[in-house]
């Protein structure tokens, strides 16, 4: 997949013609009294013209360094309309010539050419560090940041240039300067995490055109990646005066799903600034103790020196923590948290606590109906806004309410022929879903611990493949990689798009049925059934980034699911606690 950008590329070099500041060749045509000269580019008519490139070789510069072309049996009406490539008008219509595949190639192919530039571009640090030659009338007139900067930056004695970029990487200004040379941007081979880094520094170039554009494209096409890497995009955006779509993105988020935030793997790397932002807000749809959690694992996380258990923290340990916290640790909402948590999540931090606040919540707790000195600030009102593009509350983003419930309802209940849409027994209730609650392993292990008679369904990256299995179990997250046991368990693939048929695969080794995985494994590994029979792992900490899930043949289940044993990612996945209905009352299936 590729980005053109045609039309602003041609009229940047349609503004170079009008450009006096560098011009190198002066174009003299038509005769006596109707010859008229051009001022042109040496860089710009070599690679439009192969005549003026072998023109160009023939003529000697003067004093100034300054070629001259004549021409005289070319008329100057007709040569300003070469020269320019501008609209003809013809009869009563109105026609343009484009000719942008062979601008954007010529282009291209000048950003290789070493006979005339005269700007060096050094990027990167250290052993990255890379060179990358240049022509200043191109970079002018495709990026504001660079005519502006080419005014402040000195020739050496060969009449170069050089700007010195160590924050862009090689491999991003590469793509930078084809886009900037030939309006082209081939994201095919581009993980997210490079168009976002693209984004941010196109931005700063002042490459308005590419930076808007990727930033369009990470919220419709990459929301997964955009949730799960919160703290990393919103630093960046954060105190820019750029960048609203994804501000207004994160600031739907922020208010409506807000535990994608605090549990994304970067949370503690956010800045202070962004960090009060989201303190701030009276909209935050998350419990008060579990904002005071999360500010406290913050404010260790800037102190890494600090002892492990709290228990042995020494005066200057909660001073430090203090220090820390001290403009967000007056956006806590004490008031309204439960006195129970009070007792056994504030009060083991209360030296970071100033006395009369900590005094206040006790005497609230005792004499509810007294007045305190303290500030209390009002609580929180749970808004409902409506999500960001990408963020999906349906049924599910994955099947529909009809034929795969009817088909997965049958298949619970061992039944030979599938329920009618009618008649079926079970409601699914969302547990969890990828795009809504973020594609970390550990976030089904923390969302499932402890859930029964569930269904995942994972929808397989660039196919229309659904697969998925089936747990009677409780989930747990604190065993110990954990075979456990079950005869009930299946997993599948369902019938969707291209996939004309389902399939169904039963447990037939109940001993090997599922794995539940250790805390440390939790971070790579998620819903495992049998050995590799139907897994959903990431060594990236991300279901969509890596191709590590996998369906393939093994010993535990009666068949495989997949024709294809190849690694994959997901686009989506969901886990479903499956709900009996009898007379219209929902008992929880044991």
């Amino acid at each position: 997949m590729s980005f053109k950008f045609f039309d602003k590329l041609s009229q940047d070099f349609s503004d170079l013609l009008n450009d006096q500041r560098e011009y190198n060749v002066v174009i003299e045509v038509d005769k006596e009294e109707n010859m008229k000269s051009f001022t042109a580019h040496s860089v710009v008519l070599r690679y439009r013209s192969s005549y003026f490139d072998k023109e160009l070789e023939n003529v000697t510069t003067n004093e100034n360094l300054i070629k001259t072309i004549i021409k005289p049996n070319i008329s100057a009406r007709i040569f300003e309309i070469i020269l320019k490539k501008i609209p003809i008008c013809h009869g009563q219509n109105k026609m343009s010539f484009k000719f942008f595949d062979k601008l954007s190639q010529d282009f291209s192919d000048l950003l290789n050419d070493q006979r005339e530039y005269n700007v060096v571009i050094e990027v990167d640090k250290e052993e990255n560090m890379k060179s990358f030659t240049a022509h200043s009338v191109v970079l002018r007139y495709r990026s504001s940041y660079f005519d502006k900067e080419l005014e402040n930056v000195t020739t050496n004695e060969n009449l170069i240039k050089t700007i010195i970029k160590p924050n862009i990487s090689a491999r991003i200004f590469e793509i930078i300067l084809k886009y900037i040379y030939g309006g082209i941007v081939d994201i095919e081979n581009s993980d997210t995490k490079t168009l976002y880094e693209l984004m941010v520094n196109a931005n700063e170039l002042e490459l308005e055109e590419l930076s808007v554009k990727l930033e369009s494209y990470l919220i419709e096409s990459k929301s997964s990646w955009l949730r799960t890497h919160f703290s990393l995009v919103y630093r960046s955006i954060f105190d820019s005066n750029e960048f609203k779509g994804l501000k207004k993105f994160y600031n739907d988020i922020i208010t409506k799903l807000p535990n994608l935030i605090f549990e994304s793997e970067d949370f503690t790397s956010l800045q202070e600034t962004a960090l009060i932002s989201i303190l701030q807000r009276d909209d935050l749809k998350v419990e008060e103790i579990k904002i005071w959690d999360y500010v406290i694992k913050w404010g260790i996380a800037q102190n890494p020196t600090l002892p492990t258990n709290s228990e042995e923290w020494s005066k200057e340990n909660f001073e430090a923590l203090k220090i820390t916290l001290q403009r967000c640790l007056p956006l806590i909402r004490y008031f309204h948290i439960p006195d129970e948590d009070i007792w056994e999540k504030v009060k083991p931090y209360k030296k970071i606590l100033e006395k009369q606040l900590w005094n206040d919540l006790i005497q609230r707790h005792m004499s509810p109906n007294k007045p305190v000195k303290s500030i209390i600030l009002p609580t929180r009102t749970f808004s409902t806004p409506k999500l960001p593009s990408g963020v999906n509350e349906s049924f599910s983003t994955i099947i529909n309410n009809g034929e795969h419930v009817a088909e997965l309802s049958s298949w619970i209940d061992r039944k030979s022929t599938t329920y009618s849409l009618s008649n079926i027994p079970y409601e699914f209730q969302l547990i969890l879903r990828g795009s809504r609650d973020g594609f970390r392993p550990k976030t089904f292990w923390k969302m499932c611990n402890g859930r029964a008679g569930t269904i995942v369904l994972a929808k397989v990256a660039g196919t229309d493949e659904i697969v998925g299995g089936y747990n009677p179990l409780a989930w747990n997250n604190s065993t110990n990689n954990t075979y456990i046991g079950t005869n009930d368990s299946f997993i599948f693939s369902l019938k969707n798009g291209n996939i004309q048929k389902s399939i169904l695969s039963r447990v037939i080794n109940r001993s090997r049925a599922l794995i539940y995985h250790n805390s440390n494994d939790q971070n790579t590994d998620g819903p495992w059934f049998g050995d590799y029979e139907f897994i959903l792992q990431s060594k990236v900490f991300d279901f969509t980034q890596d191709k590590l899930c996998q369906c393939r043949s093994g010993p535990n289940y009666e068949n495989p699911i997949r024709t294809t044993y190849e690694k994959f990612s997901i686009i989506d996945y969901e886990v479903f606690k499956i709900i009996k209905n009898i007379k219209n009352s929902n008992i929880e299936m044991k």
